[in-house]
């Protein structure tokens, strides 16, 4: 009889807390501090502080509810105000907004196909994780949505996440997974091998327009890979691919970074000469190798180095180790290596060099200076590195069609 009766003067309480709120709101002092109004005098108010536990200043607080685990109608408002309030705001801020790309759009407020800017508000496209706006471009008649990737289960913003989780070790299971904890959003793994495989080749792109400000001196090696190839007959590497690696050493950029499948040849260290040339800009004053005859034979038909001609100081470490070293490109190596362990093998071997390229140079940060490669370059990018690579590589001409920007003409 006397839970019973404890009970409806609890549900009472609580009536009269809702009637509170009802008419006027709670006024915070501070993080623990609350003025909640009189429910018959709003010109009265209440003090409730919250610190191990709810007090309040009222009479039904202290001659009815102290000391006996009960609350009285004003901790009762507080209690169901904080409720409302922790509710509104997740609905306010949803993961569909959450997880919206923090970066200026490339064409707001201009049709991306004639530039025009007298556009119109023509319907919203609804997907699983936000509401985008559609535009009609009343000169050429075209419709669009401003968003920098289009016509893919997610946004830039999860592909940025997708990118820089697999580059840092974690399985494309792993990332699905962890999309589906922490944004509820349900998506294959190969969903997101394709956004890992897609805009690795359009950021890489991107990169090779970049003219880094280097040391003019070169470290160069080649690596083995497991790939998922087969083993061919009679080829001592088994399923091993060679990886080459041309590095400033100064800096730590990686210049070029070449997959030569099972051939370890001069012709293999030329090619990967002239596609570290092409991105350093000017010759190298120094290239370092180690004992590899191959590279002295790529370094003299890529440079002319012969001769008269002869322009660039090649240096073998074979012999003189303690002289000079090539222990930039092994730590590179090191690193490359503990990213393929977790593969167990990969079939698109170059694909994946080409975003470790990116992940290395723009991404990753020393340990000791915190900067990446690219910033010791003059040409560090500035907040979101994957985010501002993706942005500026979609901004190119040639990465219109890669991106899915298909035009999309109005339907009678």
């Amino acid at each position: 009889m006397i839970t019973q009766t404890i009970k409806q003067l609890s549900d009472k309480r609580e009536q009269r807390a809702r009637q509170i709120l009802e008419n006027s709101k709670p006024e915070c002092l501070d993080e623990n501090t609350y003025l909640v109004p009189s429910q018959f005098d709003s010109n009265k108010k209440y003090q409730v502080t919250h610190f191990d536990s709810y007090s309040c200043n009222c009479k039904d607080f202290e001659l009815r509810c102290k000391g006996k685990g009960l609350y009285c109608k004003h901790i009762k408002a507080i209690l169901i105000f904080e409720k409302l309030k922790n509710h509104y705001e997740i609905e306010a801020t949803p993961i569909k907004q959450e997880i919206e790309l923090i970066l200026e759009k490339p064409t707001e407020n201009c049709c991306p196909y004639c530039q025009s800017q007298n556009l119109i508000k023509r319907g919203v496209r609804h997907d699983k994780t936000s509401d985008k706006q559609r535009f009609s471009c009343k000169d050429c008649k075209k419709r669009f949505v401003l968003e920098p990737i289009k016509y893919i289960k997610g946004n830039a913003k999860l592909v940025c996440l997708a990118m820089d989780c697999y580059y840092k070790g974690l399985s494309y299971r792993d990332i699905a997974d962890q999309f589906n904890q922490f944004y509820g959003l349900k998506l294959h793994h190969e969903t997101i091998r394709r956004w890992v495989l897609r805009f690795t080749e359009v950021m890489e792109k991107y990169s090779k327009t970049l003219t880094p400000k280097t040391s003019g001196v070169w470290n160069a090696d080649e690596t083995l890979v497991l790939s998922k190839r087969g083993k061919e007959k009679g080829n001592l590497t088994g399923n091993y691919d060679y990886v080459w690696n041309v590095m400033d050493n100064k800096t730590k950029f990686l210049l070029a970074s070449i997959n030569s499948g099972r051939s370890r040849s001069s012709k293999d260290a030329q090619k990967v000469f002239t596609e570290a040339y092409k991105q350093n800009g000017k010759i190298p004053f120094q290239i370092i190798v180690d004992g590899y005859k191959g590279y002295e034979d790529g370094c003299r038909k890529t440079f002319r180095n012969w001769g008269n001609e002869r322009k660039v100081k090649f240096t073998s470490i074979k012999g003189q180790r303690k002289a000079v070293n090539n222990n930039a490109i092994e730590s590179h190596h090191s690193h490359q290596k503990e990213f393929h362990k977790v593969r167990r093998g990969v079939t698109k071997v170059q694909e994946y060099q080409d975003g470790f390229k990116v992940f290395h140079n723009f991404v990753r940060k020393n340990a000791r200076e915190n900067l990446t490669p690219a910033d010791k370059c003059g040409i560090g990018i500035n907040g979101n590195a994957w985010e501002t690579m993706l942005l500026n590589a979609i901004k190119l001409k040639n990465s219109r069609n890669v991106t899915g920007e298909e035009k999309m003409m109005i339907t009678p």
